[in-house]
């Protein structure tokens, strides 16, 4: 207590840190990690009473716990999972049986992305054709997903200047990337292109016939992207959720024994042990700027941390309209930022079910490989088209997209003995509709697309915890719900994001530095905008 002010909590001045970083997301502690590793002194700090930002698991009913927003691995980058030794912090990914199963009004269903023959065999019921040509397609998306990665773990070029390139990084960055066009054969160009400007809907048209095939590809275009499958750019999002891997096998999705809670802990603990301070309870009321640098945070506790360099793993958004007046900004910034677009039209709920689903497709309440699959309901892009319309119109989809993942199938630390747990990941929902009076609607219309599907669901739902793209906002920081930080469109990705001038991870302050999905390469859990920014934080201060 300050002499003769009793009720007035006095705050000491802490010292001096190399780094301040807000937010302990995936990227906040990634970041932390290698900063602290080349001998930073580095504080992250948490609004929230837990760190991992949106990948998190928690307890939503009593006895059944599950990831809360993002929901499976697969994008994780396997360099963050060996540099930070995630595997000794005890993670552990359990891969899917296949990748999706998809179950049809007529009682057909199609099990997507087991090894290749059964994969064709599979597509082979709709149709002979598209399983003939499976392998080419394959060969094309893995060609442009190998180039596309090269950059993964790298700042691209920054454009500007009166030499269209800031400086000679940037200049030898975009030579690198020509020539890296350049040795592509001439359809790989022309598929490059097309990735970056054609719809999902148009380039699956172009090579398959049946629906449930173009469903089941299609339906990575519109995860995480309010939009329809034939919108311009949708077909990057698709390629975008084609980075991955789990345990050295490409193409792959799987589940994180303990949730999506486990990676996140086991980042943190890597942080603690590289001598990390990592404070929960402590939203950052502002970044304090001084001669026109970014000089540290101001908790809304009092508390003032200052630091050499403040790396944000918030939304751009929240950043620079919430915790910096526009003031401190220059004003082209300022206006560039206003146009930044958020919102991806995402609705997730977790449910706990006292018996797996019975499917009509595929019957019986007994384990069975396609419940570890992703299960995607009445996948085609017809309905996928539909559904973005619904929401435009009325704000909710009449019969939404809906994926389910069981991960108590394969993880028993997350439910009591004998019962389960699922994660419903749905589009499409209006960022700005009035989620007080829609929410409702919204959780009554995903119950009915699932129990069209499995009569036994809701007979079998003992609790659910839903959030509204309003409450993914609200809770975890998300703006619009967007669950990328920004909308993956072609004018916010690579040198454009989060906004052309800005895209080496450096604000328009000095010592201000992006570290989260708003950053590239965008997002997922990837721990690559963390691992970037690290890299030009370390370029600035050493």
């Amino acid at each position: 207590m300050c002499l003769g002010e009793p009720l007035k909590i006095c705050h000491m001045p802490s010292e001096r840190l190399d780094v301040v970083i807000i937010g302990a997301g995936h990227n906040g502690l990634t970041c932390a990690c290698y900063l602290a590793a080349a001998g930073l002194k580095v504080r992250v700090v948490e609004r929230r009473a837990v760190v991992g930002g949106a990948a998190v698991t928690e307890e939503f009913h009593p006895g059944f716990r599950n990831s809360t927003a993002s929901y499976t691995v697969s994008l994780l980058n396997p360099k963050v999972i060996r540099d930070l030794h995630l595997a000794e912090h005890g993670l552990r990914v359990v891969e899917r049986p296949f990748s999706n199963f998809v179950p049809l009004p007529d009682g057909r269903s199609l099990r997507f992305g087991g090894d290749l023959a059964s994969t064709q065999a599979e597509v082979a019921k709709f149709s002979a054709r598209d399983a003939e040509r499976l392998p080419a397609y394959y060969a094309r998306l893995d060609r442009l997903a190998e180039q596309l990665k090269q950059w993964v773990l790298q700042a691209p070029p920054e454009l500007g200047g009166p030499f269209v390139v800031e400086g000679w990084r940037d200049l030898v960055a975009g030579a690198k990337l020509l020539l890296q066009f350049g040795r592509l054969p001439r359809e790989g160009q022309r598929d490059l292109i097309d990735v970056f400007t054609k719809s999902a809907g148009d380039w699956l048209d172009s090579w398959f016939e049946s629906e449930p095939l173009k469903g089941v590809l299609g339906w990575d275009s519109v995860v995480g992207n309010y939009a329809s499958p034939y919108a311009p750019g949708s077909a990057y999002v698709l390629l975008h959720h084609c980075f991955g891997e789990v345990n050295g096998n490409p193409g792959k999705w799987g589940h994180a024994i303990g949730g999506m809670g486990a990676i996140t802990q086991a980042m943190a603990a890597e942080a603690r042990a590289r001598g990390v301070q990592i404070t929960v309870d402590a939203p950052v009321a502002r970044v304090r700027v001084e001669g026109g640098s970014a000089v540290g945070v101001e908790l809304e506790s009092g508390e003032v941390l200052h630091a050499r360099a403040v790396a944000s793993n918030v939304n751009p958004k929240l950043l620079y309209q919430r915790l910096l007046p526009p003031t401190n900004l220059p004003a082209e910034f300022v206006e560039a930022i206003g146009r930044y677009k958020c919102g991806s039209g995402s609705f997730r709920m977790n449910v706990a079910l006292s018996e797996l689903p019975d499917f009509r497709a595929a019957p019986g309440t007994r384990a069975q490989p396609h419940h570890g699959s992703g299960i995607v309901f009445d996948a085609s892009l017809p309905y996928m088209d539909r559904a973005w319309h619904d929401a435009e119109a009325h704000g909710c989809s009449a019969q939404p997209i809906v994926e389910m993942l069981i991960p108590s199938v394969v993880d028993d630390t997350l439910t009591p003995r004998g019962l389960h747990v699922a994660s419903l990941f749905c589009q499409h929902f209006g960022p700005e509709a009035d989620w007080s009076e829609l929410k409702p609607v919204a959780i009554e219309r995903i119950f009915d697309v699932v129990n069209a599907h499995c009569p036994n669901f809701r007979a079998s739902l003992l609790g659910y915890r839903a959030l509204s793209p309003r409450d993914l906002e609200d809770e975890f920081g998300l703006i619009g719900g967007d669950i990328f930080h920004g909308q993956l469109s072609l004018d916010q990705l690579f040198s454009m994001r989060p906004v052309m001038g800005y895209a080496r991870y450096r604000g328009p302050l000095k010592g201000l530095y992006h570290c989260g999905s708003g950053a590239h390469p965008g997002g997922g859990v990837t721990g690559a905008p963390g691992h970037n920014a690290a890299q030009e934080i370390l370029r600035d201060l050493r």
